[in-house]
């Protein structure tokens, strides 16, 4: 008889009788034995009568009183050898089957399988008779999934294969009992619950981890009321049963990490499962200390720590011991999770200069990560160091990756992750001091890891990024990132030239070759790391022209590339190597007259042509390609204009007409036409109107329903800008205005004021970029043709000495493009105002007319007075 089975009720001695005084009660014995035994004898006596009733009787209500009489008998008897004997039988135990398919009292069917669970667990020939003929067994499961789960305990006790439980289709019978609880009233060998617990965890283990096919339905697992009592079952007296519980918790999380937390709240009950870790096999060891890992993936610092108080106090002997002599024996793919869980108890304490537990725990890991022969040992020990940080999602993921991801600034278009471990401003005492205790935690175990060895764990890192197995190489990637990272908050801990001998090159190939932007990001945040220190920075210029290819890339989505790029350019600033452009295509459209206007929209350049042609090109991959030209305007197109909240395209033209145009389906299509009454000469728009303008002073502002008026007419204007309904005018006589549309105030920038000779000075080119506004125009005394105001104060805030006249203008996030009168192109840092280079877009008699840059910063296109449409890219 199993260890854990429960003692025969009644046995007819408690104890041998010695030596000294077994003759005595031989010859004299007590009157109580021989009541006992006559009482015995007579039970014998009545047993005997009702199986005979039980294997003769053709009377079903016979029959039925005999089992009912025969369970009285075993109670007030006991499992004496002799009404064992009477009863187990092949013939009476087919009686007993014989009432489990006629009878249809509910008591007699439970009395019936209590008596032959009874057999069964005390002999192995009644468990044999049973499983003879499937019928039997079968009758027994249906009548389990029909309500009788007295049932479910002798089916345990027949111990079918888990295959033959996943055809008995009573998965939904097993959970079932599960959340009725430790309810008995027959007081069986095996509680129901118990067996039905064992039962479901063979199987869940037989349908796979595949919950799209599993026997059992998700819904069911994730009950609140069924976690509660299979967590209770973590406590019970049979091993077993503790075990499948254990199981059953564990797939629960597998399926729904957010049930880990209501788990780990029952951490006290763990003591059970500690204490069986001596009493199991190497397969059970491993299923133990998966479970007691699962539970530590915690959002919260405070709970995770809880749970490791209770597994570190929990059990009668030392986990921190006995796991470290489990580790040492481990197979290879067992041995990172249990060198998770031993480091992670050892750093629960104030971490010591020195630690058995700690140096075999990170050890394993490396060596794990080095040992080639075992690629899935090498994944796990990667995957176990990325959950160390121990940042969660409420659903156990780890968070390393994605808070890596939030220090590159990075602008997501998906919505970002909620579980995120962010402290907001408003944050609560409560949460603040979660994310101290998460900090504290993720310094402790990256020291754990970067001191062990002088930084051996950078070194097989750096292995495992050549790997060719893409899980691994990810895996790695984030750990080495953060571990890097961690050294920049750390103390001085020694390895940062080890940490930067054995992984600034692979972070170079990363950021310059990996598939996944995502990937190219965290290398990136790993070499701003290494621009923390002086040889960090000198190293990461031996691979700059790589670098800086890759952050120019990544700036356009990425605060940090652009934190970065300042910073590899300081004192190169002036370097065309440092923003080299490269002709990518050019258009010849002189059939067309001059270019007068270029404008981007949704991926697409459109040019406004001065025989009145408006063109739309390909503007990304297949630049410059046409994709379709139209000719309505009966005179040139004098300005462009993009309205993006709408998506629309407007132009003005000599021939008095503001057009409104729709781009769909790789078609151009005019929508609204506008009567000017004036030839359009420039021309800005908002939601609820224009403002162009006309051939003589002043600037028109036309609403949409018709009306209009005249604003600024003492002056003549000659470029301008509108943005957040304030209107910008550079005109003629050198003077810059400012116009609020919504009250009609004049705010004047720059007094207008006369050359030498009287010729003017004219603002011809004009742009408002982030609260600033660039003119441009001739150079004056000072020898500056372009000039920055400060928006909102109108303070001149610098100056560009350029000595060409600035016909033109476009600004973008890094540069400044001035377009000159004979076809010269300048290229200026925006940030140092200083030049960077020239780009020639035409002969000596060409005028560069318009500019534009795509959003990113990366393209400029030009057009010119001889009708050509060039671009260059930013490499």
């Amino acid at each position: 008889m199993d260890a854990d089975s429960p003692a025969p009720p009644f046995k007819t001695s408690s104890s041998s009788p010695s030596p000294d005084t077994s003759a005595s009660h031989a010859s004299a014995p007590s009157p109580t034995s021989v009541i006992a035994q006559a009482t015995l004898e007579t039970a014998v006596g009545e047993l005997r009568a009702a199986v005979s009733c039980l294997c003769t009787s053709e009377d079903l209500a016979e029959s039925e009183k005999s089992v009912l009489k025969i369970e009285r008998l075993w109670r007030e008897a006991g499992a004496d050898q002799a009404v064992l004997a009477a009863l187990a039988r092949p013939a009476v135990i087919n009686g007993f089957v014989e009432i489990l398919f006629n009878s249809v009292s509910a008591q007699v069917l439970q009395v019936a399988v209590f008596l032959l669970a009874e057999l069964a667990s005390r002999d192995d020939a009644v468990v044999q008779t049973l499983t003879r003929v499937d019928s039997d067994v079968d009758c027994l499961v249906a009548l389990f999934k029909k309500g009788l789960v007295e049932a479910v305990v002798l089916i345990c006790l027949l111990a079918p294969t888990p295959e033959q439980l996943v055809e008995m289709d009573m998965a939904e019978a097993l959970v079932s009992t599960i959340r009725r609880g430790d309810e008995d009233p027959l007081k069986m060998c095996i509680k129901p619950k118990a067996a039905s617990v064992i039962l479901l965890s063979q199987v869940l283990a037989e349908g796979g981890a595949d919950s799209s096919t599993s026997p059992v339905p998700r819904s069911a697992l994730l009950s609140e009321r069924f976690i509660r009592s299979v967590a209770a079952s973590l406590e019970a007296e049979q091993v077993e049963e503790r075990l499948a519980a254990m199981r059953i918790l564990l797939r629960c999380i597998w399926e729904d990490g957010h049930c880990r937390s209501s788990i780990a709240d029952k951490s006290s009950q763990l003591g059970a499962v500690l204490d069986a870790f001596h009493a199991v096999g190497d397969a059970d060891k491993l299923d133990i200390v998966r479970f007691l890992y699962e539970l530590l993936k915690l959002k919260k610092r405070s709970a995770a720590e809880r749970v490791l108080r209770a597994i570190k106090d929990g059990g009668s002997f030392s986990m921190m011991h006995t796991l470290l002599v489990y580790l040492q024996s481990a197979p290879p793919e067992h041995s990172p999770v249990v060198a998770g869980l031993l480091l992670q108890l050892d750093l629960l304490v104030e971490p010591r200069k020195l630690s058995m537990y700690r140096e075999e725990a990170v050890d394993c890991l490396i060596q794990c990560l080095k040992n080639t022969d075992f690629p899935r040992s090498q994944l796990l020990a990667a995957e176990t160091i990325m959950c160390l940080p121990g940042r969660f999602s409420s659903s156990g993921r780890p968070l390393a990756r994605s808070t890596l991801l939030r220090l590159a600034r990075v602008k997501e278009r998906h919505r970002q992750s909620q579980d995120l471990s962010t402290v907001r401003a408003d944050a609560g005492e409560d949460e603040m001091e979660e994310e101290k205790a998460a900090s504290e935690w993720e310094r402790k175990t990256a020291y754990a890891l970067v001191s062990h060895e002088f930084g051996l764990v950078f070194e097989a890192l750096s292995e495992c990024l050549k790997s060719k197995n893409a899980d691994l190489f990810t895996t790695s990637l984030v750990c080495a990132t953060w571990l890097v990272y961690m050294l920049s908050l750390l103390p001085d801990t020694g390895v940062l030239g080890a940490a930067r001998v054995c992984l600034l090159r692979q972070f170079v190939i990363v950021l310059r070759s990996a598939k996944h932007g995502s990937d190219r990001v965290l290398a990136m945040v790993a070499l701003r790391s290494f621009m923390n220190d002086r040889e960090g920075m000198h190293d990461i210029t031996t691979y700059i022209k790589d670098v800086l290819k890759t952050l120019r890339e990544l700036k356009k989505s990425s605060g940090l590339a652009f934190e970065m790029l300042k910073l590899l350019s300081d004192g190169q600033e002036s370097s065309l190597d440092m923003w080299n452009h490269k002709d990518i295509n050019l258009v010849d459209c002189s059939s067309n007259g001059e270019v007068t206007s270029i404008v981007y929209l949704k991926n697409h350049i459109f040019s406004g042509h001065s025989d009145g042609t408006l063109k739309v090109w390909e503007g990304s991959e297949n630049i410059l390609r046409l994709v379709h030209e139209t000719q309505e305007h009966t005179k040139a197109i004098t300005s462009l204009s993009v309205l993006h909240s709408e998506e629309k395209l407007y132009s003005g033209s000599l021939d008095r007409t503001i057009r409104v145009w729709q781009f769909r389906d790789g078609v151009l299509r005019c929508v609204e036409i506008h009567d000017t009454r004036d030839p359009v000469q420039n021309l800005a728009v908002a939601n609820a109107m224009a403002c162009f303008v006309p051939q003589g002073a002043g600037v028109k502002v036309l609403s949409w329903n018709g009306s209009s008026k005249l604003l600024n007419p003492g002056k003549y204007v000659r470029s301008m800008g509108l943005v957040h309904g304030k209107l910008f005018c550079g005109c003629n006589d050198s003077s810059i205005q400012e116009i609020d549309l919504a009250s009609g105030t004049l705010g004047v920038i720059q007094s207008g004021n006369k050359r030498i000779l009287g010729k003017a000075n004219p603002v011809y080119s004009l742009q408002v970029h982030d609260g600033l506004l660039y003119t441009g125009s001739t150079p004056s005394m000072d020898g500056a043709s372009v000039k920055v105001w400060n928006c909102a104060n109108y303070n001149l805030v610098g100056s560009m000495p350029s000595s060409m006249e600035a016909r033109s203008l476009v600004v973008s996030a890094d540069l400044i493009y001035l377009g000159s009168r004979n076809g010269a192109v300048e290229i200026w840092s925006r940030e140092k105002l200083t030049r960077i280079g020239t780009l020639q877009a035409g002969g000596p008699s060409c005028r560069v007319q318009c500019m534009a840059v795509d959003g990113d910063g990366d393209v400029l296109v030009v057009g010119t007075s001889d009708g050509r449409i060039q671009a260059w890219g930013l490499t």
